[in-house]
């Protein structure tokens, strides 16, 4: 029998999973975060409800929030579960469920001034969000922010009627600044290199098309930490709800399943104030960039490396990828030649034992993670996870051969269908002009390369030009496997 979630139910579903130690009912909000998605929810909400568990900052808790229709669909799903979330956390030998009950609303996201008015809120001294790379208006090709962008010039032609998190954010902080009230700290939770530093040019770059002393005033008066997260954490679907309700018994409507691995390391620059999330093991360093770019080249480079030839091999899982020879041999020996050697020393961290962990993580068959979620939104993740490790070795004179042949396996990912002619379904919001290019590739190889907002002055390489025409031919006349095998053999 099922119990439904919900806060008159906690105590029914205590012995189905571990539930807050503390009252919800004491709790006060500090802090707005946008994008309320799985991985914040198995993230950032999972590490404050540890820290209510304790009995410490309960004026803490989280308000959600969004802009998109997906917020407005997740927010109806947690109302009617008052705001609880099943994390189930999975690994070879472990099957656990909790409920977290860290956030305490859910701002409407059809009400702008709603949400501006939240955001003046003295108490809420934190704004944070889990956007994806493609919400920060980053050119792919500069990696600098993009004040051309559609979405942007609307938000500076009515700054008063902002559509976007950055725009709400803008007007949340000139509303505070115009009452005499202190500024939010803005803290980003996405894996973007230097992630503070991308979500001050896009809230300050943004003020500057409308009011350029108040973009001076934001980057004078407001706080942008730097942070690394790490959780994988794979898109739920109804497998996730099913298991929920089967092995637990709890009917949530959208729990959360990840692995039983995080990690948060922060930069310490809160002047508002924040919560001791170290007393539940998040690492506050001066400097996050190390650990940062140790994340995002070996582990999210490694997602984008395994995901085109699983994608071309029709394989399903990552564990599944993991488990085929040629796909797990080929991710060691691109990531020991071409990208760890890439990545600067981190403090008190051996790199071939962090791709040992990252190698078991992928690995870990009860995560249920696919192949296609790693492969979505590659002309956002391809210029931030691989592209940097293809051009740091360039202009080092060095090789790129299994780089480039990753960004081949993309060109021939995006013709649209497998290897074994499975249409493919694409979810990536420039796929049309990304499949154009890949099928103009098969009369001209370089084609795919002309996409100069994501590729730049990697494309311009002869080096890089060459290995991906060489690789690309090899795909499409002897596949993925024979090719994967090639480099392999040191052949290709």
């Amino acid at each position: 029998m099922t119990v439904s979630l919900s806060n008159a139910n906690l105590q029914k579903l205590s012995g189905k999973a571990a539930i807050p130690r503390y009252e919800r009912s004491d709790l006060a909000a500090g802090i707005v975060h946008f994008g309320i998605g799985n991985f914040h929810r198995a993230h950032q909400a999972v590490y404050l409800d540890d820290l209510f568990n304790l009995g410490l900052d309960h004026d803490w808790a989280l308000i959600g929030a969004g802009v998109t229709s997906y917020d407005g669909a997740m927010r109806a799903k947690l109302a009617s579960q008052d705001w609880l979330t099943t994390v189930v956390e999975q690994d070879v030998g472990l099957s656990a469920a909790r409920i977290t009950g860290a956030m305490i609303d859910f701002l409407d996201p059809s009400d702008r001034t709603g949400m501006i008015s939240r955001l003046c809120d003295p108490a809420i001294r934190i704004v944070s969000m889990t956007i994806t790379e493609g919400g920060y208006f980053i050119n792919p090709a500069t990696g600098h922010f993009d004040p051309n962008h559609p979405a942007i010039v609307a938000d500076a032609s009515r700054p008063d009627e902002p559509q976007t998190v950055f725009g709400l954010i803008v007007a949340a902080l000139k509303a505070r600044r115009n009452a005499g009230l202190p500024a939010f700290t803005v803290m980003s939770c996405d894996n973007i290199p230097g992630n503070g530093h991308v979500t001050e040019n896009a809230v300050a770059g943004l003020a500057d098309l409308s009011d350029p002393e108040f973009g001076a005033w934001i980057r004078a008066n407001v706080a942008f930490p730097n942070s690394m997260v790490d959780r994988i954490t794979p898109a739920t679907g109804t497998r996730e709800i099913d298991h929920c309700a089967r092995e637990f018994g709890i009917a949530d409507a959208w729990p959360v399943y990840c692995e039983e691995f995080r990690q948060w390391v922060m930069e310490d620059h809160f002047p508002a104030g924040r919560p001791a999330l170290e007393k539940v093991g998040v690492t506050f360093v001066d400097d996050v960039a190390p650990f940062e770019l140790m994340k995002i080249r070996i582990l999210n480079g490694g997602h984008a490396a395994i995901a085109y030839p699983g994608e071309l091999l029709d394989i399903h899982f990552v564990h599944e990828a993991m488990e085929e020879p040629l796909i797990r041999a080929f991710l060691a020996k691109l990531e020991n030649e071409e990208i760890i050697p890439c990545v600067p020393p981190v403090p008190n961290t051996d790199l071939g034992d962090y791709f040992k962990l990252i190698e078991r993580r992928f690995s870990n068959p009860k995560i249920g993670d696919t192949i296609s979620r790693l492969a979505q939104d590659g002309s956002n993740r391809q210029p931030k996870f691989i592209l940097p490790s293809t051009r740091d070795r360039l202009s080092r004179g060095e090789d790129v051969t299994g780089l480039a042949l990753i960004s081949a396996l993309w060109c021939r990912y995006f013709e649209g269908s497998s290897d074994s002619g499975r249409q493919i379904t694409f979810n990536d919001a420039n796929a049309e002009r990304l499949q154009a290019a890949a099928l103009a590739s098969r009369s001209d190889p370089l084609a795919f390369l002309a996409l100069d907002d994501i590729f730049g002055d990697v494309a311009r390489s002869d080096l890089f030009r060459r290995r991906f025409v060489t690789a690309l031919a090899s795909l499409r006349e002897k596949g993925t496997r024979v090719t994967l095998q090639t480099y392999l053999d040191d052949a290709l």
